[in-house]
C-alpha cells in the first residue's frame, strides 16, 4: 500500500507539471496562429496508450513517463523532422513567425512552472498558515545526532543564532536545508557565541552517513512499548521519564547519557504517569538501555507538557499573497544555490544528483495534501530552472538562439540548429543516464 500511495503522488505530481508546462507552450502558439501537431503527456515511442485528434492537434498519452511534449509545425525540436523543414515555409509554421513571438512561445513552459509554484505557495499559506517554534523559545538548544553535523563542530544543546548572517527567528521545516546551503553558522554554546564554518564538501559527507534530519528539537524520553524481554515490566506505555539515578532528565539525549553511565545497574527513577510523579526502580541492561521502545510525542503533547510553545500563524486570502510570493522567492534562491553547489566540483554535490527514483522517494508513504503540494511546488521550480539552462534541446537553448537572433538580426541556419539540437540531445541523455545511474548506485550500496 505504501508503494501505491507514493507512486500515486509521484505520477499525479509529474503529470500535473508536464501538462501545465506543455500548455505554457501550446497556448501562445495557438494565440499566434501556429499549428500544434501533437500534445502528449509522456512519450509515445512507437505507440501511445491513448490518442485523439481534435482539429489540427493530436492529443495523447504515451507509455514512457519521462516527460511530455508539444510538436509545433516548422520547429527544429527533438522530433528532428527534416522532411517538414525541407519544404517551403508556411504561414502557420513556427519558423515563419517573428522572433519575439517565437521567444514568447519558448518561454511559455517555464513561465507557467514559476507561476504555478507561486500560486501553490500562496494557496498553502492561505490553507495551512505557518506552524513553528520561536527560536528564542528553544532555551536548551537543539538536538544534533547526525555524524556529519557532529564532525562539522555542532553539538546537542547548541542554539542556532544566524545562518550566513541572517538571523534565525523561527525553528521550522526550512532549517535543515538552510544549514546544508550555508557557509557560516553562528551558534551559542554555554553562553558563548562562536561561528562554525561549514565544510565545502558537506553535502558529500552527508551522503556517507545514515539518512535523517540534521537538526531537531530535543524531546523527552516517553515510553512507547515495553518488550516482553525487558526486565522493566513496571514501566508502562506513555510513561515519561523525569529522573534517573537521582539526576533530572528533561530530554531523551540526557536520559541516554545517564543510562550509558550505569550499564548493568539497578537505579532509582521517577516517571510521570497519568500526570503524577511515580517512583520506580529500573534495571539498566549491559548495553545501557531499558529494553523498551521510545514513544514519539506530537507537538500538541509537547506543548501541553510545557516543553515548547507551538505558534500557528493564519493568513487571510490577501495576506497570503505576499507570504506565498516570499516563500516562492526563497525556494527559487535556494534551488539556485543548490545548482551552484552541483556545478562546483569542490563540493562533490554532483554525486547526489538523482533521477526519477530520487524524485519518487521524496514523496511520503502516507497521503498528505500539504506535503504533496509543497513537493509539487518545489518540483515546478526545479523544472522551470532546469529548462532555462542554455542547453540546445531544452527551452533555454532555443531561447539562447532566439535572443542572439533578436540582438544580431541574424537567424542561425537550419543546419546549425539541427546540429545544435543533436548535441543538446546527447548532453541531455548523458545527464539523464548520470542522474538515474546515481540512483541505481545508491540503491546498490545503500547510500
Amino acid at each position: 500500500m505504501d508503494i501505491v500511495i507514493k507512486l500515486s503522488q509521484f505520477l499525479l505530481s509529474l503529470s500535473l507539471l508536464i501538462i501545465l508546462h506543455e500548455l505554457g507552450h501550446f497556448i501562445p502558439a495557438k494565440l499566434f496562429k501556429t499549428r500544434v501537431e501533437k500534445f502528449y503527456l509522456f512519450f509515445d515511442v512507437k505507440y501511445s496508450l491513448f490518442k485523439k485528434k481534435i482539429g489540427e492537434t493530436e492529443y495523447g498519452i504515451g507509455w514512457l513517463p519521462l516527460g511530455g511534449y508539444v510538436k509545433i509545425s516548422g520547429m527544429i525540436d527533438e522530433s528532428m523532422d527534416k522532411e517538414q523543414m525541407a519544404l517551403p515555409p508556411q504561414p502557420w509554421e513556427f519558423r515563419t513567425k517573428p522572433a519575439w513571438q517565437r521567444l514568447i512561445i519558448m518561454l511559455g513552459g517555464v513561465t507557467v512552472n514559476f507561476i504555478l509554484a507561486f500560486i501553490i505557495y500562496i494557496g498553502m499559506a492561505f490553507a495551512y498558515g505557518d506552524t513553528y517554534i520561536a527560536n528564542a523559545d528553544l532555551k536548551d538548544g537543539v538536538l544534533i545526532e547526525n555524524p556529519a553535523m557532529l564532525k562539522a563542530g555542532f553539538k546537542t544543546g547548541d542554539k542556532i543564532i544566524s545562518i550566513d548572517g541572517k538571523s534565525v527567528e523561527n525553528f521550522d521545516k526550512d532549517m535543515n536545508i538552510n544549514i546544508i546551503m550555508a557557509k557560516h553558522v553562528l551558534i551559542e554554546r554555554n553562553g558563548q557565541q562562536q561561528t562554525i564554518t561549514m565544510p565545502t564538501d558537506f553535502v558529500d559527507q552527508l551522503s556517507k552517513t545514515e539518512k535523517g534530519i540534521l537538526i531537531d528539537i530535543r524531546r523527552p524520553f516517553a515510553i512507547g512499548k515495553v518488550t516482553e524481554e525487558s526486565a522493566n515490566q513496571n514501566l508502562k506505555a506513555k510513561d515519561l521519564i523525569l529522573s534517573l539515578n537521582g539526576q533530572k532528565v528533561k530530554y531523551f539525549d540526557e536520559a541516554k547519557a545517564v543510562l550509558l553511565a550505569n550499564k548493568g545497574k539497578e537505579i532509582p527513577a521517577v516517571v510521570l504517569r497519568d500526570l503524577k510523579e511515580t517512583p520506580l526502580t529500573l534495571k539498566v541492561s549491559p548495553k545501557g538501555t531499558l529494553d523498551v521502545f521510545a514513544g514519539g510525542l506530537d507537538m500538541k503533547s509537547l506543548e501541553k507538557l510545557g516543553y515548547y510553545k507551538i505558534s500557528t500563524k493564519e493568513y487571510g486570502f490577501f495576506e497570503s499573497i505576499p507570504v506565498g510570493l516570499e516563500k516562492g522567492k526563497d525556494q527559487l534562491v535556494s534551488y539556485g544555490k543548490q545548482l551552484k553547489m552541483i556545478f562546483n566540483p569542490e563540493t562533490k554535490a554532483y554525486k547526489q544528483v538523482g533521477g526519477f527514483a530520487a524524485i519518487y522517494n521524496i514523496f511520503p508513504s502516507s497521503w498528505s495534501w500539504e506535503v504533496f503540494w509543497s513537493i509539487t511546488a518545489l518540483l515546478s521550480i526545479m523544472l522551470g530552472v532546469m529548462n532555462l539552462l542554455p542547453i540546445p534541446a531544452l527551452d533555454g537553448g532555443h531561447v539562447m538562439f532566439l535572443l542572439y537572433e533578436i540582438v544580431s538580426g541574424k537567424k542561425p541556419s537550419d543546419k546549425f540548429l539541427e546540429n545544435a539540437q543533436m548535441v543538446g540531445f546527447v548532453l541531455l541523455i548523458s545527464l539523464l543516464l548520470f542522474a538515474n545511474g546515481n540512483d541505481i548506485y545508491k540503491a546498490i550500496v545503500g547510500k
